[in-house]
């Protein structure tokens, strides 16, 4: 079981990018983010073309997550629960028995700002929201763009992304190491050890031709996923495509529970 996540940033650019890759890569689920679409305009026909189910929640210009599946998604819930908020960056479903999380985490704009407050608000909702869900859901993928490198081997320049930059700020940090506290791993670290792999490269500085980039594209899977967890990655080449999405998708693969 494939599942990957992907901030297309705008499917109305990028759908032919999306066909293109559900075709090669074939997930069993993917979380979308930055959409970028109101839900009358979201291409769940043009999706269900390609075998996979739509549930999804979008507003005009910003924001909008979505989850694609093979087999039904059930059990949909749209924001963090008591969490008043308008921006449609929370999607969860269940998918094959997977309690799957889409996430678009707040980005902050900067250490000191309004809106780097309100993204530590929204990171505690949604921290006491997923200790909530790993009690009902012990099988759990919580995904997305967190807007946070986790270490200094996910950044290509330590000394610019330090721990006063946004994306890298200890109380950013911080905040992701609370949520894996619960009980959380972080998938692509279960197998790659090494630094200088990233889902994320700025459009300008040929950031991606000079591989200037941030690994802020996680997938993070529960206790109960560890053991079923047999690879994990990032796969580059659709930024290598024309007029591509900024990031890259990054996924994780799990046993089904009778293959172990």
């Amino acid at each position: 079981m494939k599942i990957a996540s992907w901030n297309v940033n705008s499917l109305n650019v990028r759908l032919p990018h999306l066909q293109q890759w559900l075709e090669s890569f074939a997930p069993a689920v993917v979380g979308l983010q930055e959409t970028k679409l109101e839900d009358e305009r979201f291409p769940d026909t043009a999706l269900a073309e390609l075998g996979y189910r739509s549930v999804f929640s979008g507003q005009k210009t910003y924001n909008g997550v979505a989850i694609l599946s093979r087999s039904p998604a059930t059990d949909v819930q749209i924001g963090i629960p008591g969490f008043v908020d308008e921006q449609q960056r929370v999607i969860a479903a269940t998918v094959d028995g997977v309690r799957i999380i889409n996430l678009y985490v707040v980005n902050g704009q900067d250490v000191g700002t309004d809106k780097y407050a309100y993204k530590l608000r929204w990171l505690e909702a949604v921290h006491a929201w997923i200790a909530a869900e790993l009690q009902m859901h012990p099988d759990l993928v919580v995904m997305g763009d967190f807007n946070i490198a986790p270490d200094d081997r996910d950044v290509h320049d330590p000394e610019v992304w330090n721990d006063r930059h946004i994306l890298t700020s200890t109380a950013e940090r911080a905040a992701l190491q609370r949520l894996l506290d619960l009980g959380l791993h972080d998938a692509f670290r279960l197998h790659h050890d090494d630094g200088g792999i990233f889902s994320w490269w700025d459009y300008r500085q040929a950031a991606f031709r000079r591989d200037m980039g941030l690994r802020i594209d996680l997938t993070l899977i529960s206790d109960a996923l560890r053991a079923r967890c047999v690879a994990a990655g990032i796969d580059r080449e659709p930024r290598t495509w024309d007029r591509p999405s900024d990031h890259t998708p990054a996924w994780v693969q799990l046993q089904p529970p009778t293959a172990y």
